[in-house]
């Protein structure tokens, strides 16, 4: 039979349990942990101790949300706040491994024995989730998505740091049947289908139809580029839900192309022959390696509607 602990005891561990919180806190300010320090909690004591450490692990992780993480991602916006988020989450994810290490005990001798009580891992995920994710995601998402727009317009971004956001979107799928990851995904192709369909319109108005094919070849591999650099091709999530990037992309793409061309093709063709000009012209061998066709006098696609046609349906080669 295991010796239970005297009151002397448990005090004492209680004073070690303070401690190693306390340099598990310093984590979250330096990045790492001090390694000249051994603690183990393996003597079976109380009930109400354990519930205590128990108790007291789960105000830790609160009490660090608190006082560390929010007021670091207060008033800050776009590439400050997206920096400072994945530097407190990762910070965040190895204080709460250490603590959930020094407090093993609980898991294999009191956590196991009693159903409503949630793993340690459990509760600091969704300590952060609730009180951060949560409260914070829509700042969240409109940096990112502003990023996004940012490198469209030619600013240069920093491409990990998106893919870090969109990764913590998928570690934390769920929340109440709302699904981070999946809102994010869909206000981005709104976005992008406001960006594509105000920029159509103008070039409609200010461009030439052969300058405006010339931009839409361009935009799709552009897309297509940006998109893979910044959105995960794989991720093992949280909830055991793998994403891959093959779905978003071909949604992705279908965005774009409908905006560029499926919403364009009529007011193209009047443009075209508004303009009094055949499709035999310079940009030919460019804008045929979409349609992986050759435009002859004679051929089935000697019009500009059939050869717009055979585009719009090569174009989805390109996502």
């Amino acid at each position: 039979m295991v010796r239970k602990m005297t009151e002397e005891e448990e005090n004492y561990r209680k004073m070690i349990c303070e401690e190693a919180i306390m340099k598990a806190k310093k984590i979250m300010l330096q990045g790492n942990i001090e390694t000249n320090s051994a603690y183990e909690l393996v003597s079976a004591g109380s009930y109400d101790n354990s519930i205590w450490l128990y108790e007291r692990f789960k105000e830790t992780m609160e009490q660090t949300v608190i006082s560390i993480v929010l007021p670091s991602l207060i008033n800050k916006c776009n590439a400050p706040l997206l920096r400072d988020f994945t530097l407190m989450l990762s910070n965040y994810r190895l204080m709460a491994t250490w603590l959930c290490r020094f407090f093993e005990y609980l898991g294999r001798n009191f956590i196991c024995h009693y159903d409503p009580m949630l793993p340690l891992n459990e509760i600091s995920h969704n300590c952060f989730q609730d009180m951060v994710i949560r409260e914070l995601y829509s700042e969240f998402q409109a940096a990112a998505i502003s990023l996004i727009n940012q490198e469209r317009m030619g600013l240069h971004i920093d491409h990990d740091l998106l893919k870090k956001v969109v990764l913590s979107f998928m570690e934390f799928h769920k929340d109440e049947g709302v699904s981070y990851y999946e809102d994010f995904e869909m206000a981005m192709l709104e976005e992008t289908a406001t960006y594509y369909s105000q920029l159509t319109r103008q070039w409609l108005l200010c461009d030439s139809s052969e300058e405006y094919i010339q931009k839409v070849s361009w935009c799709l591999d552009q897309e297509k580029g940006r998109a893979s650099c910044y959105w995960p091709l794989a991720q093992k999530c949280h909830n055991g839900i793998d994403s891959i990037n093959a779905a978003f992309m071909e949604r992705f793409g279908v965005i774009v192309r409908c905006q560029l061309l499926d919403q364009t093709v009529d007011k193209l063709i009047e443009k075209q022959k508004a303009e009094n000009c055949g499709l035999l012209t310079d940009y030919q061998e460019m804008l045929s390696q979409y349609a992986g066709m050759t435009l002859k006098e004679g051929s089935s696609a000697s019009t500009l509607g059939d050869w717009l046609a055979a585009l719009l349906a090569k174009s989805t080669q390109i996502f």
